[in-house]
C-alpha cells in the first residue's frame, strides 16, 4: 500500500530479448546502447552457439547471457527470450537485433504505444518517415511484396513486415513461448497474431546499416526466402 491509502501500481516489466549468432563486433554496442537509452529495460542476449567470440564478449562484459549449446537458428533463438520472459514475469518483451541495426532509444515511445493504445504488438517501421537506413532496393521490392500479401490476407497494412525490432505483450509474450517459427519468421508471426485478433500498430524508427557481419538471407537465398515465407504467412492465415 502507499502513504495515501491506495494500493501501488505495479511496475510494468519490461524485457529485451537479443538473438546473437556471430555477433562479436556489435554485441557489445548493443547492450550499451540499450543501458544508456533504454535503463528501465531489462535485456538478455541468446547467444545461439556462436562460432565466434559472442559468447566471450559478453561474460568479458558481465552481461546478461543464455548460452544455447546448439544453434537452434533465429526462430529458436528469439523464441528461448519469449520462454524466459514468459516464465520470469515480464508484461513486455521486444526484439532487438544483436548488430546494432537497431537504436534502443525508440524502445520507450514503444512501451508508450503499446500500452496506451492497448495493442498486443508494436512494430517498429523503418517505411513510415522513410529515415535512416531502407535496405537494398531488391530487399524493399520484397517488403512491400510482404506488405500487399499481408493486407489482403488479414485486412492491415503493415508498412515493415520483416523488421526484427518488435514489441509484445504479455499475451504474445505466452503464445510465442510456446510456438514460434523457426526460419524467416517475423511476417509469418505477425499474422498469426492477427488473424487470432490481436491488435497491431507501428511507429517510426530510424535503423542504421549493419557494420560487421553479414545478413542471413543472402542473394542466394532470396527465391527461397520468398516462396518460404509466402507459403509460412498462408498456412498461418488458415491456421486455428
Amino acid at each position: 500500500m502507499s502513504k495515501t491509502g491506495k494500493p501501488a501500481e505495479r511496475m510494468v516489466r519490461k524485457l529485451v530479448i537479443i538473438p546473437a549468432y556471430n555477433e562479436q563486433g556489435g554485441i557489445e554496442r548493443t547492450v550499451r546502447d540499450i543501458l544508456e537509452h533504454a535503463p528501465d529495460f531489462d535485456y538478455v542476449v541468446v547467444n545461439d552457439c556462436s562460432t565466434d567470440q559472442t559468447l566471450e564478449v559478453c561474460r568479458k562484459n558481465g552481461f546478461h547471457v543464455i548460452n544455447l549449446p546448439v544453434n537452434l537458428g533465429i526462430g529458436g533463438g528469439v523464441q528461448t527470450g519469449y520462454a524466459y520472459a514468459w516464465r520470469n514475469g515480464y508484461d513486455i518483451a521486444v526484439q532487438f537485433d544483436g548488430d546494432g541495426q537497431h537504436n534502443a532509444k525508440y524502445l520507450d515511445a514503444m512501451a508508450d504505444k503499446l500500452l496506451s493504445g492497448n495493442l498486443d504488438m508494436v512494430i517498429g517501421s523503418r517505411y513510415i518517415k522513410k529515415e535512416g537506413f531502407q535496405s537494398t532496393g531488391i530487399r524493399r521490392l520484397g517488403i512491400r511484396y510482404f506488405t500487399a500479401l499481408i493486407r489482403l490476407i488479414t485486412g492491415q497494412k503493415i508498412t515493415d513486415p520483416t523488421s526484427g525490432m518488435r514489441m509484445a505483450g504479455r499475451e504474445v509474450i505466452g503464445l510465442y513461448a510456446k510456438n514460434y517459427p523457426k526460419d524467416y519468421p517475423e511476417p509469418e508471426s505477425v499474422v498469426a497474431i492477427l488473424k487470432k485478433g490481436g491488435r497491431v500498430d507501428e511507429i517510426p524508427v530510424q535503423m542504421n546499416a549493419r557494420e560487421e557481419g553479414v545478413s542471413s538471407i543472402s542473394p542466394a537465398k532470396s527465391v527461397y526466402y520468398m516462396i518460404k515465407v509466402t507459403l509460412a504467412i498462408l498456412i498461418a492465415a488458415v491456421r486455428r
